[in-house]
């Protein structure tokens, strides 16, 4: 199939070309993101492949399916970047990579807290500059803390059982509740009752509707002082805003984030050059108590080689039969069927 790759970077490159040599697909690799201005650029391509920062929203996909896409082959779990209905209404098919490496996210979630619960970032800064003095370095263990996962799917049950091995007390929420994983947490039918009880609380859900800026005035106010949060899924899970508030007032005592609500023109890049022209996420930089980092949770050997595979086998699949096994429906994701 003849594939456009848009937002391809040079480690992803890498990894589908070496898995394609068992696909045989003509790939294309372009560095731009896909937008309404850049989808002109796969006139011509059955298969468009595509990131969590490129838009596939209605105007992008009249144009792509106006230029021969059938598919569109998202290299991520998360896919409300494409507007699902608009490519049912163009007859545009729609897969992704459900589960490339969910122990990659888990490991670097439980990093986060690691890091900046036990100040190694500026331990590590202090010493490159000769300065070995420890005061302001106190950190705290895991095990003495009660630990909020939102989401028990494949990545929040991995960073429940990573989690587990430090001994906290941990506390769950999920509509349809994992039972692989229920003996090492307490469920909650009421988000409300983690988020007042947590010392730490992780997000490991889709970004919908429902769960946009689930973090906000609203709920911070009723967190623990001092409560960490950390978000390795979605940017917008959380209302920067209301979040950088909880920060100032002390509310929010650590913050560490690998997502950005509107990272889109941020992540991904290379600005040390420019100037941030974005004062919310400029503000975040500025608290010593929050560690952000561009969106690499999933960036390891294992997970590149898995989202390669299954994307390239996505395409594969529907060259052969016209469907696919990964296709995302609307009706699916809004549980009417």
């Amino acid at each position: 199939m003849k594939v456009a790759m848009f937002a391809a970077k040079k480690y992803e490159i890498a990894a589908f070309n070496k898995v394609n040599q068992s696909f045989g697909h003509d790939l294309t690799y372009f560095e731009t993101r896909l937008t309404p201005k850049t989808a002109a650029l796969a006139a011509g391509y059955e298969g468009v492949c595509i990131f969590v920062n490129d838009e596939a929203g209605r105007e992008t996909i009249k144009i792509l399916a106006g230029g021969g896409t059938q598919i569109i082959a998202t290299r991520s779990a998360g896919y409300n970047h494409i507007d699902l209905a608009a490519a049912e209404e163009y007859g545009v098919c729609v897969t992704r990579v459900p589960a490339y490496s969910p122990n990659a996210i888990s490991e670097f979630t439980v990093g986060l807290i690691l890091t900046l619960g036990r100040q190694i970032h500026r331990a590590y800064n202090r010493v490159r500059e000769n300065n070995f003095e420890l005061e302001g370095l106190q950190g705290f263990e895991i095990r003495d803390k009660t630990i909020g996962v939102f989401g028990t799917g494949r990545i929040g049950s991995a960073v429940i059982r990573n989690l587990s091995g430090f001994g906290p007390r941990i506390l769950a929420y999920d509509v349809y509740p994992n039972s692989e994983v229920a003996g090492l947490v307490e469920f909650c039918d009421d988000p409300l009752e983690i988020i007042r009880q947590a010392d730490i609380l992780t997000f490991h859900i889709p970004l919908t509707p429902e769960t946009h800026h689930l973090i906000n005035s609203r709920t911070i106010a009723q967190m623990k002082d001092g409560v960490f949060l950390v978000n390795t899924s979605r940017g917008a899970l959380l209302d920067t805003a209301s979040v950088i508030e909880g920060l100032k007032s002390g509310k929010i005592g650590f913050l560490a984030i690998d997502v950005y609500e509107v990272e889109g023109d941020l992540f991904f890049q290379d600005l040390s050059n420019e100037v941030v022209t974005d004062d919310v996420f400029s503000r975040l930089l500025t608290f010593p108590n929050v560690l952000v980092t561009g969106h690499q949770a999933f960036l390891t050997d294992r997970a590149l080689n898995n989202i390669a595979e299954t994307t390239l086998t996505n395409l594969a699949e529907f060259e052969g039969k016209g469907s696919c096994t990964q296709t995302i429906t609307l009706a699916a994701v809004t549980g009417s069927e």
